[in-house]
């Protein structure tokens, strides 16, 4: 069984200079100059690996994230798939519903070929994936200079994202210690 930690990340023009002061407390509000130049992500990372398995899509919704299961099939091909991830309302919707129906039929529940569990309402804390898409959008901001176009921006992140292995501490939560035996 291959366990992946899923999460969306919206990347969108201004995340690449995204970092002001300010008072403590005081939330800045920095308008949008161009909304347009938007690109959602699909990513998780193998528990057992630490590999980051990144995705585009055109939005968040229950038909991409179809796709994305997919897609993450073809990369464990005849291997359960389990996926961890936040209660967005597509992960419980229609289609997703819909495709596990058909994807796991009749199956024992222990056989399914894909399952899903959500993580515990709201915990992004408990998703090391959250800590890919921060790590991708500091390099993009320490890469500030060199991207000048919206293409550069999404190149850049999805180059640094699809090389990235990297330990969390949020890991340890999910294999067992010598406590817990």
């Amino acid at each position: 069984m291959i366990v992946l930690l899923e999460a969306e990340c919206h990347l969108v023009w201004g995340d690449v200079c995204g970092m002001a002061w300010g008072k403590r407390n005081a939330p800045i509000m920095v308008p949008m100059t161009n909304e347009r130049q938007r690109q959602t992500y699909y990513g998780a990372l193998n528990l057992l690996t630490q590999e980051f398995h990144l995705s585009e899509a055109p939005a968040g919704n229950g038909g991409n994230t179809v796709a994305y299961i997919h897609w993450c099939q073809t990369l464990y091909p005849d291997k359960k798939l389990f996926f961890l991830w936040d209660g967005a309302g597509y992960h419980r919707g229609e289609d997703v519903q819909k495709f596990l129906a058909e994807t796991n039929g009749s199956l024992a529940e222990a056989d399914w070929k894909v399952t899903c569990m959500r993580f515990a309402p709201p915990a992004p804390e408990q998703n090391p994936t959250e800590d890919g898409w921060l790590k991708g959008k500091t390099h993009l901001r320490k890469q500030f200079a060199l991207n000048k176009t919206f293409a550069q921006v999404k190149r850049c992140f999805s180059t640094f994202l699809n090389a990235l292995h990297f330990t969390s501490t949020k890991f340890r939560g999910y294999w067992p210690t010598e406590q817990m035996i």
